[in-house]
Formats: structure tokens, sequence, C-alpha cells
């Protein structure tokens, strides 16, 4: 722990720049428990921390990285000892609080979830970040009232992380599934691997939604894209079903009217992955690690790289070019 490699951010006189170096363990956030990384993730908001433009970190030097995956190393606190899987998602992790883009991180431990029976470290950060973002996604709609018979739900981004793990759970617990997506052509074969009974292109989703109401289509939608189009999505959702929303990749604003709402009665439910309470995080994470463990895109869809490829990846994601998962492994 005296010398490790780190993927570092930096902003000073000489500009922004990133790059891998070498820390010690003096050199870490504080916390109670060191944890040895063994993967971590790449995520839409580990590219905004890589941008001079993406206002997620406020200090620097600073190591991205909002999810990770290893073994606990030293511990104060009462829930982990060394030698414990565990993983982290949200919190400060990679915002506020070095990341893990690093060999080691130092936490605390009331963020740490045990990794749960059924995932290893890689399936673990496979599904990361995103993964439970479509985990809540699912969980919301299904709390929701939604189910297999109440006719298609809708996925859009489907080809990025969110969409193509929801697209792969949903397909496993039996619900007609669509995709969305830009590439629908070039990624097809691959959604419907994932469980996909169909997959049209964004255009075509929001060009049948005109008018202050459009014809009831989907049950529900999981959307973290965000952005304008997502007026057209609520004027096409059956009485009483419900978005589910985690992202904002096409933008941080949308303009709509109350009719879907008032004439529907469709619901807008907010997905929040960083600071989701424990109890609940650990519920989801217990069924991502069994009947929602997405098999499929674990097997197909998972690509790794070391922390010297890092940063045309980060590149890659906010230009929109991600496709499934990719894990950064850290041995």
């Amino acid at each position: 722990m005296n010398s490790f490699q780190a993927f570092i951010i930096r902003k000073d006189e000489q500009g922004f720049r990133s790059s891998v170096e070498t820390l010690n363990i003096e050199q870490l956030s504080e916390g109670d428990v060191i944890v040895e990384v063994h993967y971590s993730g790449v995520n839409y908001k580990d590219g905004l921390a890589n941008s001079p433009e993406g206002r997620i970190v406020s200090s620097y030097p600073f190591v991205p990285g909002i999810d990770m995956a290893g073994s606990v190393v030293e511990s104060s606190h009462p829930c982990f000892q060394a030698g414990d899987a565990v993983l982290c998602t949200g919190y400060g992790l990679g915002v506020s609080h070095f990341g893990g883009y690093s060999r080691y991180v130092r936490l605390s431990g009331d963020w740490l979830v045990s990794i749960p029976k059924g995932l290893n470290f890689k399936e673990a950060m496979g599904i990361g970040t995103a993964g439970f973002t479509a985990g809540l996604s699912v969980d919301s709609l299904i709390h929701n009232g939604l189910s297999p018979e109440q006719g298609p739900v809708l996925v859009t981004g489907a080809t990025g992380g969110v969409g193509s793990i929801a697209v792969n759970i949903l397909a496993q617990l039996g619900y007609d599934v669509v995709a969305s997506t830009g590439k629908s052509e070039l990624h097809k074969d691959w959604l419907h691997q994932l469980g996909a009974s169909s997959v049209v292109s964004r255009e075509d989703i929001i060009a049948s939604a005109k008018g202050v109401l459009a014809k009831e289509r989907w049950a529900a939608i999981i959307d973290p894209v965000g952005g304008s189009n997502l007026n057209g999505l609520l004027k096409s959702i059956q009485y009483g079903g419900s978005v589910a929303l985690s992202g904002l990749t096409a933008g941080g604003t949308f303009e709509g009217t109350v009719y879907p709402f008032i004439l529907r009665g469709v619901q807008l439910l907010g997905i929040d992955s960083v600071y989701c309470p424990m109890e609940r995080r650990q519920a989801v994470w217990s069924k991502l690690g069994a009947e929602w463990k997405p098999v499929k895109m674990l097997e197909q869809g998972i690509t790794e790289i070391s922390l010297d490829e890092l940063p045309s990846v980060l590149e890659t994601i906010l230009l929109g070019g991600a496709v499934g998962r990719t894990v950064v492994k850290l041995d």
C-alpha cells in the first residue's frame, strides 16, 4: 500500500489533464475501511469527471471512479473485517471522495455492500452503478404495479449500461421488452440476444408521439436518456403506467404538459442510485445476484480494460458510443 497505481485528473496552471500515477496510502481520502480494488466500472458520470466542462469534481488532484469491487484489507468498522468481499456505488465515491480508479480505496464502511452470493468481483462491476440503476428502475416499476400481462415495456438507450441490463432483467422476468436505440441496425442482433422482442430507433418512437396525447403503446418505460424526447415518451404511456427516469445523456431539461398525468394517471418515477437507502440498496443487490442476475449481458456485454486505456473509453462514453459495460481491472 506504500506504492500503487491510480488514475489521476489534475486541473491547475498547466491546464486540465489526466494520467496514471503512483500514490501511497496517506494520499487517499479518509475513511474507516481500506479496500484493495479488483475491478471498477466505467459510467457516464466518470466521463464527466474526466472533462473540464463536466462539473462533477470540485477539487484537484482527484481520483475518479464512482464504483468499485474488492477485498477489505483493514477495517475499524463494526460490519466489515479483512478479507470481506465488498462493493460500493454512489455516495461521494468518485465525486467528492477519491474513487475506484485506484488499486486501494479508503472510505466509510457505511457506504459498503457485501457482494451477494452469485456474483464475483468482475460480475459485480459488470453490473456496477449502471446495473444497480437498472435494478432500481425495474424495482420501482414493479412496486408501482407493473406486471408482464399489462403489455410491452420500452427501454431507451438500450445499448448503454443501464439500458442493456434493464433489457436483460425484464426479459428474464417474462416481460415483452422493446429496445430503443440510435444504433438499432448496428446492434439489433445483440439486443435480441439480451431478450428484446423488437428493436426500434429513437426517431420512430418520437415520430409516433405527436399531439397532446399519443396512442397508448407502453405499459412502462425505463429511460436513462432524459432530455427533450421525454415529453414524447410520456404521451405514449398506457393509462396508469409509469416512466422510470434515471439519466440525462440527452440533456437535463424537457418541455411537457400536464395531460399525461391528469388524463391517464401516468407517473414519472425518479431513480436515484447515489443516496438510495441502504436497506433497499442491499435488497436490490441481492436480487441482482440471484433471480435478476443479467446472465446474457454478463456473458456477452462486458469489455475489460486497464487504467492506461481509460482516457479513450471515457471520451467514447461522453460521445454516446458506449455499448454494454466496460470494467477496469486493477489487479
